[in-house]
């Protein structure tokens, strides 16, 4: 192979109650990125496309390029040269994983080229190299997902510990990410360092049955489970309108709503695919009211994570 285009989905993370925990994946949106070969030692970054020129294009400082050049130094390949092509296709600073879906792509693209000398679980702590990059942390709520697929719970950071779940079949989630943008860093700088027993006893609970309610299935215990006691009402004031947009989505129907990862965008659980719809109409109707424009998505789980769209030998 001398050229290779891959997609890496989105990532809804902490999912209301589970903080740097929980993450799980969805069908779109996602970023592409193009690998195609060069002579020329080294990781080279030649295009970025639908970031409106705000990314940076020097390897050492864009999530890909990092990624695949810890990959890279990692499996002793620093002969190997290829050029980079990013298409953006999600909103930065959205709170969907943005950062990490292009790390993810990185990744699994340069191991695919080079025939999978590593299997797909060992990508991880690459992808995690480009999210520290981006965010200053090395947080693996969203690059699990994406590189997994799936739901994913992180149970330990030291050593990492990456466990995937079962969800029920015909759960889809919502997006909504409104037009307006909620820096990562600044979204960690408000949280508390401490919390009060009483709020991680209820906190842990919802956890608990979170898990129990996905891996069941049980569409009550799910719902009574999406609730965050500790970061969204710390968050949520970054979010306008965020207390009017929750209560349409439940009043439409939703498991539960809250904020996607750092924010802006708040996702949604349905039982089905027409409520899901109909709840993101609602969210985006309560965000107008404000005069904030959003997009809408809606997806089942992602179980698949990345996957490849073009490959091919390149003629000499």
């Amino acid at each position: 192979m001398d050229s290779i285009t891959v997609f890496a989905p989105a990532t809804v993370a902490n999912v209301a109650c589970g903080f740097d925990i929980f993450g799980f994946a969805v069908d779109n949106p996602g970023d592409q990125i193009t690998l195609t070969a060069n002579p020329e030692p080294g990781v080279r970054i030649t295009d970025i496309i639908g970031d409106e020129g705000r990314l940076p294009r020097e390897t050492g400082r864009n999530t890909a390029g990092i990624a695949i050049q810890s990959y890279l130094q990692h499996i002793n390949r620093t002969d190997v040269g290829v050029d980079v092509v990013l298409r953006k296709q999600m909103p930065l600073g959205s709170g969907l994983g943005s950062s990490a879906a292009s790390a993810v792509a990185g990744v699994y693209a340069i191991n695919e080229l080079l025939g999978r000398p590593l299997p797909t679980i060992k990508l991880l702590p690459f992808a995690m190299e480009g999210e520290r990059i981006a965010c200053g942390s090395a947080h693996a709520d969203n690059v699990a997902p994406s590189l997994l697929g799936g739901f994913v719970v992180i149970r330990s950071y030291q050593p990492l510990d990456v466990v995937r779940i079962e969800t029920p079949a015909t759960l889809f989630c919502t997006i909504v990410h409104p037009d307006i943008e909620v820096n990562t860093k600044d979204a960690r700088f408000i949280l508390k360092n401490e919390v009060s027993l009483k709020n991680t006893i209820i906190q842990m609970g919802n956890v608990a049955g979170l898990i129990a309610g996905l891996m069941t299935p049980d569409y009550g215990l799910i719902s009574r489970s999406l609730v965050d006691v500790i970061i969204e009402p710390v968050r949520s004031i970054l979010i306008p309108e965020f207390n009017e947009v929750k209560q349409a989505a439940l009043e439409n129907g939703a498991l539960g709503c809250s904020i996607s990862g750092s924010g802006p965008s708040m996702f949604a659980l349905s039982r089905d695919a027409r409520t899901a719809e109909h709840v993101g109409a609602a969210m985006q109707q309560a965000f107008l009211s404000a005069s904030i424009t959003s997009e809408a998505y809606v997806s089942e789980i992602n179980r698949q994570g990345p996957k490849v769209l073009a490959s091919h030998e390149v003629v000499h």
